[in-house]
């Protein structure tokens, strides 16, 4: 049984310290440019022949590559300057008297991540192909969170995901999601043939728990038994004696731990209570125990168990509630991550996560910019950015756009929108006749001050979960096979997840086959300030995220998969062959706790109040719907279009 929890849904230089080992020497000029961003500086230093071969390269373009690019991805510093000096207090006119473009859309979309670009896709099919559109966005790269990772090690390209992993439960999806992934050419079915579900059984490839000496006394990875008692793997961890015994009730017990509770009792108790009081208050296992629970919760909600409640983690499969008798039914204000049914197979994967989607969107949408035709082929397919905004298109891809402000051209919510962004340090005037803003709800107090104040008050309410999603290009994956493990639980390290990729082959695509072959490792971290609430233990680590340099993260990211793998061989000067960093700042869209947030009534919701159309502009992304899934960023797309051209 896995108890790994996969999550259901981004400087300045100095040198390493030299330390006893190879594997931690002074990163080499080669590993530099494999680990760190390569910026426009470090690129003029190599020859176009070099970066074309290395995958960094746009062959179209002569320019950079987004998604081959290492390092520091996800939210640069680059992406968010001009918002932040925004957010600070800075007017547009901090920017200068905007450049009049004179152009003028149809639709002006805010934000180039699947909201947007489903927007975009939505809009045209309401208001004919031959509507003008332009899709402006912050980074480098457009996806949003649906973003792609590339690598070019031995000659083969390896690709991960930076952000958006799946496509969740789609038997969950409404109508007009499941017919826009039809409408792609998204077969779901084919996943049944390219998700190989038992090639990690077939390796004898299990999950394990790695216990840190700084945590837990010693360092000792200790693989989960196949089949068998939870006991009898924890035999092997340097847990105490009644750690192990608590460890093992939790999982392989079925106690009623409120008895004498009525069902509705006890699910409004779960609902009111962390998963952490419950371990301890109810179920009565020892404080020394929670160092193993704490990170359980960390991919899926951004928090540990101290600020998830015990009704959303029974919800998601974590265990401690077989003896409570509760069978489907759900608590009062349970989060809807814990709500979706989770019993179809987790398969329907991409390579490269979800930016598949958004990179389908973007062949519909500018056509000729990515080849091919089919949902499969489109894997391997080469993206043009230079074609992304061509004056001829009719839908205009902008990147390294930051807005600055919408405000409507008339008096009041009416007329056309005006829509001020920066590109470098100089800013830009369109005009639309109609805006939608996909971009996350924090931003768009500022970007539209006309707003009205319960409004802008219910934008601000939520607050994003800021993370970082790592991906390790390895060279080969012998340490893993010599140690038959698949993914690693590391409660007590600064990355609390690492597992191999998901075993699917697309399109010209192929998994990684034997221990000798290039693979990818994805690795996770959430920033949590444990005893705060949900909301402030995410600002915390946004506040950590940010100040911490590219050198830290990739330090603390050798030496830990050194400890880890190091017994099986694994030296990472040499089986690492390139870094990819995304940090997302403002990552998962927050979605209500009922520890900390009420149960609201029909359409008092913040997300419902914040969503409501002003004007001729709209609002989408998913955090209109308070949901972190792929699905929820489709529907408001779907809305807010509804809203716009169905008057």
């Amino acid at each position: 049984m896995a108890y790994v929890i996969a999550s259901l849904k981004e400087k300045s230089v100095e040198e390493l310290p030299d330390r006893k080992h190879e594997s931690d020497r002074t990163i080499s000029r080669r590993d530099f440019l494999n680990g760190m961003a390569i910026g426009l500086g470090a690129i003029g230093t190599l020859g176009s022949r070099q970066l074309l071969r290395a995958g960094i390269l746009d062959p179209q373009a002569a320019a950079p590559y987004p998604p081959a690019l290492t390092g520091l991805r996800g939210s640069t510093d680059a992406a968010f300057e001009h918002a932040h000096r925004l957010r600070d207090g800075a007017s547009p006119s901090a920017w200068g008297i905007p450049n009049t473009t004179g152009e003028q859309y149809d639709l002006v979309v805010v934000g180039a991540g699947i909201s947007g670009l489903a927007a975009a896709y939505f809009f045209r099919q309401a208001a004919g192909a031959n509507s003008r559109i332009l899709i402006l966005d912050n980074h480098d790269d457009f996806g949003g969170h649906a973003r792609r990772n590339e690598f070019t090690v031995d000659d083969r390209l390896l690709l991960g995901y930076g952000g958006t992993q799946s496509i969740d439960t789609p038997s969950e999806y409404s109508p007009h999601a499941l017919k826009l992934l039809k409408d792609l050419g998204i077969d779901l079915s084919m996943f049944r043939k390219a998700y190989d579900r038992e090639f990690f059984v077939r390796r004898r490839l299990s999950p394990a728990v790695f216990f840190d000496r700084e945590t837990f006394g010693e360092d000792r990875l200790v693989r989960q038994s196949e089949g068998g008692k939870t006991s009898d793997w924890l035999a092997r961890s340097p847990l105490t004696e009644r750690a192990r015994q608590d460890i093992a009730r939790v999982y392989d017990g079925r106690t009623d731990y409120l008895q004498g509770k009525s069902k509705e009792e006890k699910l409004a108790h779960l609902a009111r209570t962390s998963f952490r009081d419950y371990l301890i208050n109810d179920v009565g296992v020892a404080p020394e125990t929670m160092p193993f629970f704490q990170a359980l919760t960390h991919d899926l909600y951004g928090v540990g168990v101290d600020a998830v409640p015990a009704g959303d983690c029974r919800g998601v499969g974590l265990p401690g509630f077989e003896g409570l008798s509760l069978g489907d039914a759900l608590g009062p204000g349970q989060g809807r991550t814990a709500s979706r049914t989770h019993d179809e197979p987790y398969i329907y994967h991409f390579p490269d996560g979800n930016a598949t989607i958004a990179r389908l969107l973007v062949r519909e949408l500018v056509p000729g910019v990515i080849d091919g035709s089919t949902a499969s082929d489109i894997v391997m397919a080469h993206a043009r950015y230079a074609d992304l905004d061509r004056e001829a298109n009719r839908v205009r891809l902008r990147l390294n756009s930051t807005a600055i402000s919408v405000r409507h051209a008339g008096s009041g919510p009416s007329g056309d929108v005006d829509v001020i962004y920066v590109q470098g340090d100089q800013s830009y005037a369109v005009r639309g006749r109609a805006c939608v803003l996909a971009c996350w709800h924090g931003v768009i107090p500022h970007l539209a001050p006309d707003l009205p104040r319960s409004q802008r008050e219910a934008l601000l309410y939520g607050v994003k979960v800021p993370l970082l999603y790592t991906n390790v290009a390895m060279r080969s994956w012998r340490a893993l096979d010599a140690l038959k493990v698949e993914s690693i639980y590391a409660p007590g390290c600064y990355f609390t997840s690492i597992h191999m990729d998901f075993p699917v082959s697309v399109g010209g695509y192929r998994y990684t086959r034997t221990p000798e072959e290039p693979t990818v490792l994805h690795v996770v971290r959430t920033p949590c300030k444990p005893g705060l609430s949900a909301r402030d233990q995410q600002r915390a680590g946004r506040f950590e995220l940010l100040n911490t340099p590219y050198v830290t993260l990739e330090r603390n990211l050798r030496d830990q998969l050194a400890r880890i793998l190091g017994p099986g061989g694994f030296d990472p000067a040499r089986d690492i062959a390139g870094i990819t960093v995304n940090r997302w700042s403002h990552g998962y869209t927050y979605e209500y706790n009922s520890l900390f947030d009420p149960v609201w009534n029909p359409g008092q919701a913040p997300c419902e109040i914040a969503r409501q159309r002003y004007g001729n502009i709209v609002i989408a992304n998913a955090d209109a719907q308070a949901f972190a899934y792929t699905d929820a960023a489709i529907d408001q797309a779907y809305r807010a279009v509804r809203e716009l051209t169905s008057t």
